[in-house]
């Protein structure tokens, strides 16, 4: 029986936990394309995937056609369960092959045929990546995109070679494998992130900070350190990747976010103060410690920060404090905009605005009722009866009594 796939961190060998709610893995895109493969009857898929016969002749039922050894090896899968065993051995057979289309055809198959039985297929596909054949290497680079999100710990120090790789190609293909890998499974993206961020070379921080923005709301702490440390990475371009996070960091864990934006309000960059700002309207304006990064925002010598922070004053404070803060930064302000909004905000309008402003403070008038009829309400004085209605009006009927 074929045994289950269980990923494990490969320092520990503690069991890594994913990110999807369940642990059933949608094959459909890790098939080949389709094909003859898909009719080929079962009980015929493993003799000539071995090679025994040069092909086999499909009836009318089945759609026609001729399959030969390429289509059957692609429909390995399909074998019974009774026969999982035998395929395996077929498949790494044919992943050595010295056909380079029969080693191409094999990588295709290689990572929804794993599922049943992956023991040595992983080696086979780090092989492969380091075929002579072009087209070879290319199958292998698509299939480690297939199978590394679902064997992290299997692809592991494949990823951990092929990221490294001075091939541009090939380093490209492998940091698309790693951004898949860390959508399934946060930690072990982390195991390769907390690796990349410490290397000498540029490039690959620069490319391990553009997926921080993939595990920032599910990676928990760990994901966090490494962001935290990316902010202060010296070039300027992992800081500004790292920054992406921030949003979303905002949204998920507020108060982490609060403490990685107070320190990125101060960086040179322009990109990451962009992200800054971006991330400074998610927060709780109600915080104390976002109200003093408002106002110390609000003095910074980058003009958008510096906009959005003094945009957000009306907000944190109000009254007699506002007016003091307005006028306290517009004693450094220097751009026309910002002094005109300045200028808005210090200002008490019931005492210095103009008639009109200082009119819609004003209490509304009392509203004054109508006189009353004095027909219908009798005065004091006035004879009995005087004020009430006229009977024959009223629609009373008028007889001598009551005349």
């Amino acid at each position: 029986m074929a045994r289950d796939y269980v990923a494990r961190d490969p320092r520990t060998w503690k069991t890594i936990s994913s990110s999807r709610p369940d642990t059933n893995v949608d094959i459909r895109a890790m098939l080949p394309p389709d094909g003859a493969w898909q009719r080929i009857p079962v009980h015929e898929i493993l003799p000539l995937a071995r090679g025994d016969s040069d092909g086999l002749q499909l009836t009318r039922e089945l759609g026609g056609g001729f399959v030969r050894r390429v289509d059957a090896i692609q429909a390995l899968h399909r074998v019974m369960q009774s026969q999982v065993d035998d395929a395996h051995g077929v498949l790494l057979e044919a992943l050595d092959d010295d056909d380079a289309g029969i080693r191409t055809v094999a990588l295709r198959i290689l990572p929804v045929f794993a599922i049943k039985r992956h023991d040595g297929l992983l080696q086979c596909l780090s092989d492969r990546l380091l075929d002579e054949d072009a087209g070879v290497e290319r199958a292998a680079r698509d299939c480690l995109l297939k199978a590394a999100p679902v064997f992290p710990s299997g692809c592991e120090e494949i990823l951990r070679r092929e990221l490294r790789n001075q091939n541009r190609d090939r380093r490209g293909n492998a940091f698309e494998a790693l951004r898949l890998t860390a959508q399934s499974w946060p930690e072990a993206g982390c195991l390769h992130l907390d690796e990349l961020i410490r290397e000498e070379d540029a490039d690959l921080r620069r490319r391990g900070s553009r997926i921080l923005r993939t595990i920032a709301s599910n990676a928990g702490a760990t994901g966090w350190d490494l962001i935290g440390w990316s902010l202060e990475d010296e070039d300027a371009q992992v800081r500004r990747n790292a920054s992406g996070t921030l949003v979303t960091l905002a949204n998920n864990e507020p108060a982490i976010a609060t403490i990685f934006i107070e320190a990125a309000m101060l960086d040179e960059d322009a990109g990451v103060r962009k992200s800054v700002i971006r991330a400074l309207k998610k927060l709780d304006m109600q915080s104390s410690r976002v109200n003093k990064m408002v106002v110390d925002g609000a003095r910074s010598r980058d003009y958008n920060l510096r906009k959005a922070c003094i945009d957000h004053l009306p907000i944190i404070m109000s009254g007699e404090a506002l007016r003091e803060a307005a006028t306290e930064l517009l004693k450094q302000e220097t751009r026309s905009d910002l002094r005109r909004k300045l200028g808005a905000l210090s200002r008490d309008v019931e005492i210095d605005g103009t008639e009109e402003e200082k009119n819609r403070f004003l209490a509304p008038v009392d509203r004054v009722e109508p006189p009353i009829d004095e027909v219908d309400t009798p005065r004091s004085g006035d004879p009995p009866g005087k004020g009430e209605p006229d009977k024959q009006r009223s629609g009373r009927p008028h007889t001598e009594e009551s005349a």
